[in-house]
């Protein structure tokens, strides 16, 4: 358990925090990304997730499932695991004051004028990437490499988009540069902490692994439905954004099927 809790985290942290801040690291020298290519760099985030959400988590989950608790067993056992996971992601999403870039201040609990909007960016980010960094743990605690494998490098594909793509918009709402790339990597560092949650779960039961997966399902199709898509198709380059979205998930669909074996 120690030892696998560790793989979880270590694979989080070039998957997640390495590949957020290379990807951000551009904005040091770019003007702009420009409306067009920021909206195909964000639909190409949301196809990866979109592609591993399926292929690596909810597929391989209820396969699991059906597996072990039969055909109506396994699916409820799914279904239960899905709707938690996007019940606690919206959960935190409700109640967590933060700013999207395009969609404004969302969430409760303190008052969003409380708080640095820079922090609002930071903490929507990390609502973000929490469920990546889970479904890299889940995938690492299952000690199926195949698994495992596929995850972390379609998270890491992502990533290094979103983190130029967030510190870019950070840069545009007239951040610092050097400040805009710290909370690029800094977003990127919730991911371990999700990475290490999922191999806990997992290593606590080899009974909680179909129920994570598709939790960890759950939480990334919430992220996805909610936020991402939504924030790529704004504006006036929605094509680019669709073009994005289907090379995201071609790509992810080709290193699932390709680390498979």
């Amino acid at each position: 358990m120690g030892s696998t809790w560790i793989d979880a985290v270590l694979t989080s942290l070039w998957a997640g925090t390495g590949a957020t801040g290379a990807g951000a690291l551009p904005a040091l020298a770019l003007r702009d990304l420009g409306d067009r290519a920021r909206a195909a760099l964000s639909g190409f985030s949301a196809g990866v997730m979109l592609a591993a959400t399926f292929f690596s988590l909810l597929g391989p989950g209820l396969e699991i499932a059906v597996e072990r608790w039969a055909r109506w067993g396994g699916v409820a056992a799914g279904a239960g695991g899905l709707i938690a996971g996007v019940g606690t992601i919206a959960l935190m999403h409700r109640f967590s004051p933060h700013e999207h870039f395009l969609k404004g201040v969302e969430g409760r609990g303190r008052s969003p004028a409380a708080l640095a909007r820079t922090w609002l960016f930071v903490i929507a980010i990390t609502l973000h990437n929490l469920p990546e960094g889970l479904a890299v743990g889940v995938g690492v605690g299952s000690g199926d490499e195949a698994l495992a494998l596929p995850i972390a490098l379609g998270i890491a594909c992502q990533n290094a988009p979103e983190g130029l793509v967030v510190a870019v918009s950070l840069v545009r709402e007239g951040y610092s540069r050097w400040l805009a790339v710290g909370v690029a990597l800094l977003s990127g560092a919730v991911e371990p902490i999700g990475a290490g949650l999922g191999a806990a779960a997992v290593g606590f039961s080899s009974a909680v692994l179909p129920v994570a997966l598709c939790f960890a399902a759950g939480a990334m199709l919430f992220v996805i439905s909610d936020e991402v898509l939504p924030e790529s198709h704004r504006g006036e380059h929605s094509d680019a954004a669709t073009w994005g979205t289907m090379g995201g998930f071609l790509l992810m669909m080709v290193l699932d099927v390709a680390f498979a074996a």
